[in-house]
């Protein structure tokens, strides 16, 4: 990596954080683009080159969470069903304690400014759309389907519905004041079984990599 792309880098970082930093001191709504800006002692152009909106600003890792199911799908063992892969990528997350699953004591505020804020809440659902949509890409490529053929549609709704559903259980607990380890006991136990349960039925779908 050169130097003009580290230097990047590390401005993209030191934005995400303060904005973060200001929004869990002050909530969402009542934080400007122009505060961040000047907190972090930058023009407000230079902020939006690096993050179109404000949201964009809160969720600095989007991407990453946008394209997860997908690639879960795509890099699975042969002979793995997509169910059983995203299955496997999300149990292993809650072991490794993923930082995007939020599952720590301290997450709580996150969470927390996000159910304050309508424009957040929104942002999320954005999220999970795109993150759905490219898994039923994925699926869609892989099976050589028709783009008139709902099936890759329906089954990544199934998929990551039952992954997003996960993801809820744990926000919602987080902002409760549950202890950390006593969710992830409760949500690996509940994941296990809600993917077990819809494996049964795509158990062979897509078929092998």
């Amino acid at each position: 990596m050169g130097l003009r792309e580290l230097k990047k880098q590390q401005t993209r970082a030191t934005l995400a954080d303060t904005a973060t930093a200001l929004f869990l001191r002050h909530g969402f709504d009542q934080v400007t683009v122009a505060e961040v800006a000047r907190a972090a002692g930058v023009s407000v152009n230079t902020v939006f080159n690096y993050f179109p909106t404000k949201e964009d600003l809160f969720f600095d890792r989007q991407s990453e969470v946008e394209a997860r199911l997908a690639e879960l799908v795509r890099t699975r063992p042969t002979g793995r069903s997509a169910a059983g892969a995203v299955r496997d990528g999300l149990l292993a997350a809650l072991e490794r304690d993923e930082p995007t699953l939020g599952l720590n004591d301290e997450a709580r505020p996150f969470w927390q400014v996000i159910a304050d804020s309508p424009a957040l809440q929104a942002r999320g659902r954005e999220i999970a759309e795109r993150s759905e949509a490219a898994l039923a890409a994925a699926l869609a490529e892989e099976t050589g389907a028709d783009p008139e053929d709902p099936l890759p549609r329906l089954l990544a709704g199934a998929i990551a519905g039952a992954y997003r559903a996960t993801t809820h259980e744990i926000h919602r607990r987080v902002v409760a004041g549950e202890p950390a380890e006593e969710i992830r006991r409760s949500v690996l136990l509940a994941t296990r079984q809600a993917f077990d349960l819809l494996q049964s039925g795509l158990d062979g779908y897509p078929g092998s990599p």
